[in-house]
């Protein structure tokens, strides 16, 4: 409800999983049943857990594992920079680089991706 956001994982200039921000298969979403961290005034970046929406990042990698395709070594794109959440799940995934077009306020995730050495470049949209 706060962001739309998107990714893709690419390698070798080949799509090979994507996915979107949004409930998990079979259970309502926030705009229907309303959103908890908008009633408790909970600042983006903070308190992940309280969501019960995946983020986009999350479902890319999901959907890669669910059909068995290799995401390591590979290149991630997403519309914002990924929460501290996402980037772990990044790092271990062997993702090696991520190209964001929007910044994200979690401090964390910049610094464990960067300790981990996986690349993240900025893509402003026109």
């Amino acid at each position: 409800m706060r962001r739309q956001v998107g990714a893709l994982i690419v390698r070798d200039r080949q799509i090979l999983s994507t996915g979107y921000n949004g409930a998990p298969s079979g259970i309502a979403h926030c705009d229907e049943v309303g959103c908890l961290r908008q009633k408790l005034k909970v600042p983006p970046g903070e308190r992940h857990e309280l969501c019960r929406g995946l983020h986009a990042e999350q479902n890319a990698i999901i959907q890669a594992a669910g059909h068995g395709v290799c995401i390591d070594g590979s290149i991630i794109y997403c519309t914002h920079e990924p929460c501290s959440v996402c980037s772990k799940m990044i790092i271990n995934a062997g993702i090696k680089t991520v190209v964001v077009g929007d910044n994200y306020p979690d401090k964390l995730a910049r610094e464990i991706m960067e300790e981990a050495g996986v690349e993240v470049k900025t893509h402003k949209r026109d």
